[in-house]
Formats: structure tokens, sequence, C-alpha cells
């Protein structure tokens, strides 16, 4: 976030210029008055002032929206269409400061024209923005920097990060109905249990029957519920608070992460999609240039899933002691027998990146295969589930009945 700067100094001339800028730092502003033939005498921070404006909610930063997918998909592909065209870097990066909607991105826009302006290299400028641009996203420019080919490294960007939007949007659509259907159900019971139960359990109480055992849990539970609902709330809100601190330990997620690969039906799709996401991203920096060795190590650090990144850091280990790629793939246990092969005849012929595309094009088809089926595939355990649950609660409400019934008849 930039602050503003009052300056005094002298330009080209030796006349007197003073004003107002915008800097993240005193020396970055000094950079930038340099640049524009202006010689600081003094450099100023100018205290922020308590106006309505600075205490809007939208400034804060747990307020403020975050650069999503899209945003980076329409930086990448300007920066590839102008980069290609021979402007330069920080006239790029300035214009699209001055277009962008984002205040976010315009934020950081400015401090990365800023830096750059300061002698930076493009890179090292974007590494200054970790909760925007990932380790992958900034190894790419690092290489294209390096080689020349800056515009062709946001032209792959774009395009691992469009695969990645289309990915997000499908587990979205797949999962769409059975989080409407749970939410349904959850509901459903609260209900219940809130303004059913009680009025039946009441009914009961005034009888004087022997209730049976499947009834008086539901009874319990609706009691429970009902005077108890603030203390379920807080155990609820307490399981949740302490269940992200814990998954956001080092040995917490790498757990979690290893168990979400076993959940039925979701597991193996999310083991495919984090093994296309790395048969890609690896394909794209060796296209690059990048070393083997680094790339395993970016493309594990970008990996979604804590476990399988350290499975695939590991492999650089096992290539740094003079390993083939086949052989720690093959000890990692994370590819198949067939990705293995695809491996083996990439080693062989020279062309890893080309077999690697090959790879993710594998797992992505079956990926969309899964898409497709998992909501076919919920829909009839949600079904049973729903069934079952109906079959509950009929049965703790009108056990009850019947046996007054019966025990009426018996009596006549």
């Amino acid at each position: 976030m930039s602050d503003q700067f009052h300056y005094r100094g002298r330009d080209g001339r030796g006349a007197l210029a003073e004003g107002k800028i915008a800097g993240t730092s005193a020396d970055a502003v000094a950079n930038e008055l340099l640049g524009r033939g202006i010689v600081p005498l003094e450099i100023k921070r100018i205290a922020a002032s308590k106006s309505a404006a600075d205490m809007d909610l939208a400034n804060l930063p747990l307020f403020r929206k975050k650069v999503d997918l899209d945003e980076l998909i329409i930086f990448c592909r300007q920066m590839y269409a102008l980069t290609k065209a021979g402007i330069s870097i920080i006239r790029i990066i300035r214009g699209l400061a001055d277009n962008t909607r984002s205040p976010v991105m315009k934020d950081t826009l400015l401090d990365i024209a800023q830096r750059l302006e300061g002698g930076v290299g493009m890179a090292v400028a974007l590494q200054a923005h970790p909760e925007v641009f990932s380790d992958l996203f900034v190894s790419m420019v690092h290489v294209g920097e390096n080689t020349g080919q800056l515009d062709e490294a946001f032209n792959r960007l774009s395009a691992v990060l469009e695969l990645e939007r289309s990915t997000r949007r499908q587990v979205k659509q797949a999962l769409r109905y059975p989080i409407f259907v749970l939410v349904a159900i959850i509901s459903a019971v609260l209900v219940v249990n809130v303004f059913v139960i009680p009025k039946f359990a009441s009914v009961f109480a005034k009888l004087g029957a022997d209730l049976p055992l499947l009834t008086q849990v539901l009874v319990a539970t609706s009691d429970i519920l009902v005077n108890y609902w603030w203390s379920f709330l807080f155990v609820v809100a307490a399981s949740i608070v302490g269940f992200r601190q814990w998954k956001k330990t080092e040995q917490g997620k790498l757990t979690w992460d290893q168990y979400k690969l076993r959940f039925p039906l979701i597991g193996p799709l999310l083991e495919r999609i984090t093994l296309s996401r790395f048969s890609r991203n690896f394909a794209t920096m060796l296209a690059a240039g990048m070393p083997v060795t680094r790339a395993l190590t970016v493309a594990g650090d970008a990996s979604d899933n804590a476990w399988m990144g350290q499975r695939i850091r590991h492999m650089r280990a096992g290539i740094e002691s003079g390993d083939t790629l086949l052989r720690v793939a093959r000890h990692s246990e994370l590819f198949t027998p067939l990705i293995l092969q695809m491996i083996a005849v990439g080693e062989e012929t020279g062309a890893v990146d080309a077999m690697l595309d090959n790879v993710a094009d594998f797992y992505d088809e079956e990926v969309d295969y899964d898409l497709k089926r998992l909501a076919e595939s919920i829909e009839p355990i949600l079904i049973v589930s729903m069934g079952v649950l109906v079959l509950i609660l009929a049965l703790g409400v009108f056990l009850p009945i019947w046996d007054l019934g019966a025990a009426a008849t018996g009596r006549g």
C-alpha cells in the first residue's frame, strides 16, 4: 500500500520543485524523483488523516477484496500482448494500474512500478506481493527474464491459470446440487427438532407412556437443541476454530491433506486434479528452460496438497543424488504405470515436457469424466441418507402412538 510523501528538490535547471507523491518508502520516492530529473532535498511522509474515507471498511485489510483468478488472467494476457509489442515494462505496469478497477491490484501494480524504477527485476518486484503472485508465477517470470522470453512466460501463465479456473468452475458446478440437498436436510432436521418433536414430547408426557429408546433419543436431542442451543453453537464454533488452527500447523496440514485423498469419491478426484496441475506446471517450467530440480521444487510448492507437494519435493533429492526422473517418479508412488511409461518415453526422446503435457491432458480427461459423474454418484447417497433420516423421525414419533393404541385396545 502506497503512502503520501511531501518532497522538495531541484530540477534540471536548478529551480525549486516541491509537491506530493505516492510511494511505498522514502527510498522509492527518491528513485522516482531522480527518474523524473529532480534531485530530492527533503522527503517527508504525510501523516494519514482520519477522514471518513480512511475509515471506510473497504480500505481495511480484513475487508479488502483479494485479487481473483480472472484479474490475474487478464493481467497475464495484457502483459503478453504489450511486452510482445515492445513497450517498456514500467510503462505497461503504470498503464495497467491506471486502467484496473480493483483497488488491491492498482496498489500492487503501482508498487511494482516503483520497484522497477528503483532498479529491481520484474520477478523480484512480483515476489514482494506473495498474496497476489504465487511461487509458480514468480518463478515463471524469473525464467522469462533470464531467457529473454518474458512475453512467452506471461503467455504460458495465462494458459495455466485458465486451466485452473476451468477446473474450479467444474468442481463448483458438480458440488452445487449435493450442497443444496445437504443444506435442505440439515434445515429440515433443525425444524423437526425445534418445532415438531417438543409438541409430541409434551403429549407423551401427559399420557405417561413408556417411550421407546429411539423416541427417547429424539426427545433428548430436541431438548439439547431447544434449551442449550447456545452451548451447541459454542461447541461447533470452537471445533471449527480449533480445526482451522490445527490445519495451519505444518503437521496438521500434512495429515489433513493426506486424509483428504482417502475420502470416498472425492479423494481420487482431488488426487487427479493435483497430479494434473503438477504435470502441467512442471512441463511448462521445463519448456521455459528451468532446471529440473528447481522446477520440481516450485511445482511442489505450488501444489494445493501439502502431502503430495512434500513427496514431489522429495523427488528433487533423488535427482540430485543421481537418479533419473523415471526412477524418482516410480519411488514417489504417485503415478500410474501408464504415466511412468510416458515419462520413460520422454526421457528417451529428450521431450519430457511434451510427454508431461500429454500426462496432464490424460489427467484432465479423467477429471472431466469424474466431475460429470460426481453429482450422479453422490445423489443416491443423499437420497438414501434422507430416506433413513425420515424413517428414524417417523418411527420415533409414531412408535409411541402405536404402543398407546395397542395398550388401549388390550384394555378394551
